[in-house]
C-alpha cells in the first residue's frame, strides 16, 4: 500500500509541477501584454489589482519552491524536486 502511495505522490508532484510551467508561461504572457516593459509607456491599460497580486504571489511560490529544490539539491550533490 505504500509503495502505491509513493507512486501517486509521485504521479502528483509530477502533474503539479507541469502546470507550475504552465503558471510560468502565462505570468511572462501578462508581463509582456500589461507590463511597462519592451518600450511601453506609462499609459498602458494594468491589471486589476488583484491579478496583479495573484502573479505576483504565483511567481514567489515558484520562486521559493525553485530555491528550496535548489538547496536541498546542493546538500544531497544533485538536483531534486
Amino acid at each position: 500500500m505504500a509503495e502505491a502511495q509513493d507512486i501517486n505522490i509521485d504521479e502528483l508532484i509530477r502533474k503539479t509541477l507541469g502546470v507550475l510551467t504552465t503558471l510560468t508561461q502565462c505570468i511572462a504572457e501578462l508581463r509582456n501584454l500589461y507590463g511597462t516593459g519592451h518600450g511601453k509607456g506609462v499609459s498602458t491599460v494594468s491589471l486589476e489589482p488583484r491579478h496583479a497580486a495573484l502573479a505576483v504571489n504565483a511567481a514567489t511560490t515558484l520562486a521559493l519552491f525553485l530555491y528550496q529544490s535548489y538547496e536541498k539539491g546542493r546538500d544531497l550533490g544533485f538536483w531534486v524536486y
